[in-house]
């Protein structure tokens, strides 16, 4: 389990981004930009639900028989060459790690974006050795300059702008660069193709690992991640345990949904496949291969029926996109490595903690636009759901929540106490009540209110809206004509015996 303590609560982290301009319309601008080109490609494929059957399928069947394909991708991979290591935890995988530079005197690494890389935090460990650490992910790189975390599974610095950019480049650079495009792309090129000729290991995740070669497939936009795996001699692959697929077939499925669902391409511009270190007929390629395969709570899911299906995430970040909450917060509100709402699934479920990290699964609104993005049909509403439960039933909401709630089931339990409450209710909110609404800040009504007025009782309840309705028809029924009412009764008779 991750030893990462947040230092704020969820509500001070969704304050301070909720009150952050630049994130807010950074985000909200790239991640309508990817829903739409999602939207596309979809479209463009035709079928889209057939083939989010197909990968679903694949990913359940996968799951469910994840001890005999992990066995038989570590034995195709160990005949090809790569050294296979087990991590139970995120420490054991920084500690086999660290044997591994030492083994090999490292003194630099540079690596490709791996999410797995960032849950056991070894950047950390590495330049706390005296290791130095580049990341060559455009978005990874700048983040590492600006000392944060990823913000976004698919774009790690999907909050910061041009002008952030240029800023962090021009403070590497030792001289002032232009917020363009091309001059960025040109520093960071110039400046990364060093760090890939001095690196001793080079490190990267893994999109999926295929059971029947024994091979791991890393997807790309920039080239990167080739840079990473063929030039240093030694290559390091963090894998989480459940990213094995059974086939090359089913890669097939899984490269025409994960670029789709992710950005909206029909494919990825770089597709690796690596069967082992190199081989003497090879003109390029490590010449040592160690793939770290990591649990760190992941196995807790299996055979779990609520949760089980969390393991079928392929990483494409749709559902952030698709967010409400997360497109007005961004990523760093949710306090851990993986954000939106696969990652307010998996922080606690991961972390094995729901009184620490059960906060992050309030940060939705259970619309289910995550499920219908998703493109294996997780759940994730669901799931939202149950560890919300398991935090009621394991007593970790807060005392005043509880006995708010209590007194909720004692007024909704009775028509009678709950009628009277509401028109007491009517009489102590004429204090609070402005042109209308409610403005008030104070107590519950501050959460609500900072963004937002309430809505006031309305002066009529609907039970007594309804109840006047219902004398009137009565009042009018017994007013009508008698051979009115005699021709209305042979009407609904007839009617009566059709049915019959």
């Amino acid at each position: 389990m991750s030893t990462f303590n947040p230092t704020t609560t969820l509500k001070e982290r969704a304050e301070i981004s909720l009150n952050d301009a630049f994130l807010r319309n950074a985000v909200k601008y790239t991640t309508e930009k990817l829903r739409t080109a999602k939207k596309l490609a979809s479209e463009e494929q035709g079928n889209w639900e057939e083939w989010r059957e197909r990968a679903r399928q694949i990913r359940l069947h996968t799951i469910a028989n994840l001890d005999y394909y992990l066995a038989q991708f570590i034995e195709n991979a160990r005949a090809a060459g790569v050294h296979i290591h087990f991590a139970s935890t995120a420490e054991e995988a920084v500690e086999i790690t660290m044997k591994i530079a030492e083994a090999k005197g490292a003194k630099s690494v540079v690596k490709s974006k791996s999410m797995v890389s960032e849950e056991i935090h070894i950047n950390h460990t590495l330049e706390g050795k005296g290791i130095e650490t580049v990341e060559s992910d455009l978005g990874e790189y700048i983040i590492q300059l600006a000392g944060e975390t990823p913000s976004h599974i698919i774009i790690p610095a999907i909050h910061k702008n041009k002008q952030q950019v240029a800023d962090l480049f021009s403070a590497e650079a030792g001289e002032t660069l232009p917020p363009e495009t091309q001059v960025l792309a040109g520093f960071a090129r110039a400046k990364l193709r060093e760090k890939f000729l001095e690196a001793d290991i080079g490190m990267t995740g893994c999109n999926f690992a295929i059971a029947e070669t024994g091979s791991m497939v890393l997807f790309s936009n920039e080239g990167n991640a080739r840079m990473v795996s063929t030039v240093p001699k030694t290559q390091i692959t963090y894998m989480g345990m459940e990213r094995i697929i059974p086939s090359l077939d089913d890669l097939e499925v899984m490269a025409t949904m994960l670029p789709r669902s992710a950005t909206g391409q029909k494919l990825t511009v770089y597709m690796s496949t690596i069967t082992g270190p190199q081989r003497t007929e090879d003109s390029d390629g490590p010449e040592e291969m160690h793939i770290i395969i990591l649990d760190n709570g992941r196995s807790s899911q299996l055979g779990d029926p609520e949760f089980q299906e969390v393991l079928n995430c392929i990483r494409c970040g749709a559902c952030l996109n698709a967010c409400p909450v997360y497109r007005h917060v961004g990523g760093h509100t949710y306090g851990w490595v993986y954000s939106g709402p696969i990652g307010a699934v998996l922080t606690p479920r991961l972390n094995q903690d729901v009184e620490k990290w059960g906060d992050v699964a309030y940060a939705s609104s259970l619309c289910g636009a995550c499920h219908e993005a998703c493109p294996v049909k997780i759940p994730l509403h669901d799931m939202l759901v149950y560890i919300r439960r398991q935090k009621v039933e394991e007593g970790y909401t807060p005392k005043s929540e509880r006995m708010a709630f209590k007194g909720f089931k004692y007024l909704m339990s009775d028509y009678r106490r709950f009628k009277r409450s509401m028109n007491l209710g009517k009489l102590g909110q004429k204090v609070i009540v402005q042109d209308g609404v409610i403005k008030s800040k104070l107590g519950p009504l501050k959460g609500w209110n900072s963004y937002r007025h309430a809505p006031k009782l309305a002066d009529q309840s609907f039970r007594d809206s309804w109840k006047a309705l219902d004398h009137d028809l009565s009042r009018e029924v017994a007013e009508m004509d008698p051979e009115v009412m005699k021709r209305m009764k042979e009407i609904m008779k007839n009617r009566g015996e059709e049915k019959r």
